[in-house]
């Protein structure tokens, strides 16, 4: 009885000296217990303050026109464009390599609502790393940005690379793919062990991307044209632009390749030609609508 009068804030006249010594120590003892309460309270809301910095906010400006927005990924760079007015859906294309440069198709689909997006991965060459990157990305545009979960890929030369890599590892999150003079083997480029010249520089990049020797590379699984079986299954459909005189990335050991070997998956594929045009310039000075309904 006297511990509840006493923590209520009540007394009574009645009780002895002694008892009222008693109390007035017990309620020391109680705000004192309330206070420490509090300030353990206060510390663990601030905490996360004090040796964490968080996430810095993105860095917003314009690209042609459009909301750019700066997105850092630990190290790398990663970016978004929006458009002026989102289409149904929230689609997104996802570009690979050499963002700005020919970006007709891109603009194009920014015009009819898409969202244009790029993650770093260059001197990758399309390897299990890049993969890995991209997962993260992917993670981040879909939860944080709430962009559709089956994007469409873009990848212009080297970034073939990495388009039909992430594929084949992800078919179920792939709307269609977009690629322009694309690497479909490295043996081809930029190892030049076939008809065109190679890199050399860049062969030694992407052998220790790789993890591999010029003798392992020969054999290794690791190509577009050797992985495509998922994405016929996942009935993913293809569009390739190429010119006939490129000499760089050859359409014969790398195009040609990957569309004989889809369509005897039973994939769907449409390549355009663009007759004694090389490996430049890149994409359609004018993508009509019909190239981009496609997507």
């Amino acid at each position: 009885m006297h511990s509840f009068a006493v923590v209520s804030g009540f007394s009574c006249e009645h009780q002895h000296a002694s008892d009222n010594s008693q109390s007035v120590a017990f309620s020391r003892r109680m705000w004192l217990w309330m206070g420490c309460f509090s300030a353990l309270v206060l510390i663990l809301c601030i905490a996360p303050t004090f040796g964490y910095q968080a996430s810095p906010a993105p860095e917003s400006s314009q690209w042609n026109g459009y909301e750019r927005i700066d997105v850092d990924m630990d190290g790398y760079q990663g970016l978004l464009v929006r458009p002026k007015q989102v289409a149904n859906g929230r689609p997104w294309i996802w570009r690979a390599r050499f963002f700005g440069h020919e970006p007709q198709v891109d603009l194009a689909l920014l015009e009819e609502g898409f969202h244009l997006a790029y993650c770093d991965v260059a001197d990758l060459f399309g390897s299990p790393l890049a993969v890995e990157r991209w997962n993260s990305f992917y993670q981040r545009m879909t939860s944080e940005y709430q962009l559709s979960a089956r994007p469409v890929l873009e990848g212009m030369s080297r970034g073939g690379l990495i388009i039909y890599n992430w594929a084949a590892a992800n078919p179920d999150k792939v709307a269609c793919i977009y690629a322009d003079a694309p690497v479909c083997d490295i043996r081809s480029w930029p190892g030049g062990k076939k008809l065109g010249p190679g890199n050399a520089q860049a062969w030694q990049q992407c052998l220790k991307a790789y993890g591999l020797t010029d003798a392992t590379a020969l054999q290794a699984r690791v190509n577009p044209i050797d992985n495509l079986e998922p994405l016929a299954k996942a009935q993913v459909p293809l569009l390739h632009v190429v010119g006939d005189a490129d000499e760089v990335v050859p359409v014969e050991e790398n195009t040609a390749i990957l569309e004989e070997r889809y369509r005897e998956l039973g994939g769907s594929i449409q390549v355009i030609h663009k007759p004694g045009v090389g490996h430049h310039p890149h994409s359609l000075k004018e993508p009509g609508p019909g190239m981009v309904k496609t997507f």
